[in-house]
C-alpha cells in the first residue's frame, strides 16, 4: 500500500488534469449503473527502505512502488477507441513528472488481448512506477 501522501498526490495530478471520466476510490465493487465509462486508481505494491542513516529526524525513507490505472469503457468501437485515447493522456500525466514530492518514472503500455472485454466493459490496465522520499 502506498503512503497516504503518494495516493493523494496521484488523485490530485489525476483529478486536475483528466475529465474524461468518472475516477473511482480504490476498492469500488461496482460499475456505474448508467454503464458509462470509470477509471480506479490502485497501489498494489510498495517498498520502502533508509536510504540515509546518522541525522535523526532528518534521514530518508525512499517508497518505491506502482500506481495502477484500471479503465473501463463500455464494449464498442467508440468507446474503445475513446479509452485507448484517454489512456495515452493519462500515461503522459504521469511520465516522467515530479509533484507534490512524488517523482514517476515511464508508465508501460496497456495490455490488449482476449481478457480485456469484461461483461458490458472493455477494460484498459497499465502501470506507472513512482519514488517518494518521506524524512524522519
Amino acid at each position: 500500500m502506498a503512503h497516504p501522501i503518494v495516493d493523494q498526490a496521484f488523485r490530485a495530478q489525476l483529478e486536475s488534469s483528466f475529465s474524461g471520466c468518472q475516477i473511482y476510490p480504490e476498492g469500488m465493487a461496482t460499475a456505474p449503473t448508467d454503464g458509462s465509462a470509470f477509471l480506479v486508481l490502485q497501489f498494489p505494491f510498495s517498498t520502502s527502505e533508509q536510504i540515509s542513516v546518522g541525522d535523526p529526524g532528518n534521514n530518508v525513507y525512499r517508497e518505491e512502488g506502482a500506481a495502477r490505472f484500471v479503465l473501463s469503457v463500455p464494449r464498442n468501437r467508440p468507446a474503445i477507441e475513446s479509452g485507448r485515447q484517454w489512456a495515452a493522456e493519462i500515461a503522459n500525466l504521469f511520465r516522467g513528472n515530479r509533484f507534490d514530492g512524488v517523482l514517476t518514472f515511464a508508465p508501460t503500455s496497456p495490455v490488449t488481448d482476449d481478457e480485456n472485454d469484461t461483461g458490458s466493459y472493455y477494460r484498459l490496465a497499465w502501470v506507472c512506477p513512482y519514488q517518494f522520499d518521506l524524512f524522519g
